[in-house]
């Protein structure tokens, strides 16, 4: 009689291997550093963001001042001493993981480009920007796990990509999110040697800003749903609206950032601090416009969307979608996740005064899950991140329609996947 399946004790072997701990060591490790620092730049991001509203609470004149030379003084060190920082941070994670040569990758991922990118992500809000936080953690999760992954030399696969989903899952609490765009946005694929490992290092990530933080919605909770037929017209409504604009802003981006045609792409590209200050100058005066609602990353204004619980001005979707514009394209270090939502809800609420009768949180839900979607072209992380973020299960299939309706949309105008049109950037020519 056999007592062991065969292969047991080759089994066991390959388990206590040295080289595959080794691995797994360097995979959780990663996984925890990554969440200790999404965390600790959330809780930075809060200080400096009310700092800002303080230093402005005199007068919002103020930021006429502040916001200028902040952005400036951003692009002019992150040009000066932190070249590859710029922008979001998850199209530079992409590109490196297209590198062969470990010195190529660490122009892109590297300690000393990580603490860069977080304080001059914390720099930009503190000035007022309209940008998020969640980017560059992924930027900064995969420059972390590239260096934990460089304390023993080897070929350790996923480690990049382990890092940024690890940056999304710790950043908004959403590990299935992370997982997602780990497969989704970041590799378009999914190296099955190396899944679990990923998928761990999530885990362990999300655990860490559990501990911290401790479990909660990232935009709070909404009940509400489409529970008549008339109901569903939002649907096409919030998709094909969202789709649109997200792949408006999406083209904005890209073409300034691969340089504009003509004398005035010329100019920018010669003077890009004082083209950061302009930017910087347009975005006080539309906070000065939109009552201070239009500064940072937008999380308060979309969560009182979601949950109803505050008045928001129905100005606040086009003009945090143009502070937006203006803060990603002026070039300083910072990312698009937390705006894209909060434009979305402000998309979401004017769009319900146009549906009277169907609850305004789901289609608030909706506007979030469009735009976004329509911005990053990964429905399928869109509808993940935004039904965790807000635990909002009972619009499942809504939100999935949605998300894949504003894809198409965008898709239909032209638009490319924008962290993928951007990482191209950072690749060779020719």
């Amino acid at each position: 009689m056999r007592l062991r399946p065969p292969g047991f004790y080759r089994r066991i072997k390959l388990l206590l291997r040295r080289e595959a701990w080794r691995v797994r060591i360097i995979f959780w490790c990663g996984g925890l550093s990554v969440g200790i620092t999404a965390v600790a730049l959330a809780i930075a991001a809060d200080y400096v963001q009310a700092w800002f509203r303080t230093l402005i609470a005199p007068s919002p004149y103020l930021a006429l001042i502040i916001t200028p030379a902040g952005l400036a003084l951003s692009v002019a060190l992150t040009q000066r001493y932190f070249p590859g920082s710029q922008g979001s941070g998850i199209p530079q994670a992409i590109a490196a993981r297209q590198f062969e040569s470990e010195a190529a990758r660490n122009k892109l991922l590297s300690l000393r480009l990580a603490a860069g990118k977080v304080v001059l992500t914390l720099l930009g809000l503190f000035a007022g920007a309209s940008t998020g936080r969640e980017g560059p953690t992924v930027q900064v999760g995969a420059s972390v796990m590239h260096a934990v992954g460089r304390i023993w030399p080897g070929k350790y696969q996923g480690l990049i990509l382990a890092g940024g989903a690890a940056g999304v899952a710790a950043a908004f609490n959403t590990p299935l999110a992370g997982i997602v765009f780990a497969i989704e946005e970041m590799s378009r694929s999914f190296e099955q040697r190396t899944s679990g490992l990923v998928i761990t290092a999530v885990i362990i990530a999300g655990l860490a800003s559990l501990a911290l933080l401790g479990n909660y919605s990232y935009f709070g909770h909404t009940a509400a749903t489409l529970s008549r037929l008339q109901d569903w017209a939002a649907v096409p409504l919030c998709g094909v609206v969202g789709g649109l604009l997200g792949g408006v802003f999406s083209k904005i981006v890209v073409a300034v950032a691969r340089g504009l045609p003509g004398r005035i792409g010329a100019l920018i590209g010669r003077h890009p601090v004082i083209f950061a200050a302009l930017c910087g100058l347009a975005v006080a005066g539309i906070g000065i416009l939109g009552g201070g609602t239009t500064y940072g990353t937008g999380y308060d204004e979309a969560k009182a969307l979601v949950e109803g619980t505050a008045p928001v001005a129905p100005s606040f979707g086009i003009l945090k979608f143009l502070a937006t514009t203006l803060s990603t394209v002026s070039g300083i270090p910072g990312g698009i996740f937390s705006p894209s939502l909060a434009v979305g809800a402000g998309i979401g609420a004017n769009l319900a005064a146009l549906l009277p009768g169907t609850p305004a949180g789901a289609v608030i839900l909706l506007g979030m899950v469009g735009y976004f979607s329509g911005v990053v072209q990964a429905p399928i992380t869109a509808f993940v991140i935004v039904l965790e973020m807000t635990n909002g299960q009972s619009m499942t299939v809504p939100v999935m329609l949605t998300a894949v309706i504003a894809y198409g949309t965008a898709r239909f105008i032209g638009t490319r996947p924008i962290y993928h049109a951007l990482s191209e950037n950072f690749l060779p020519k020719g």
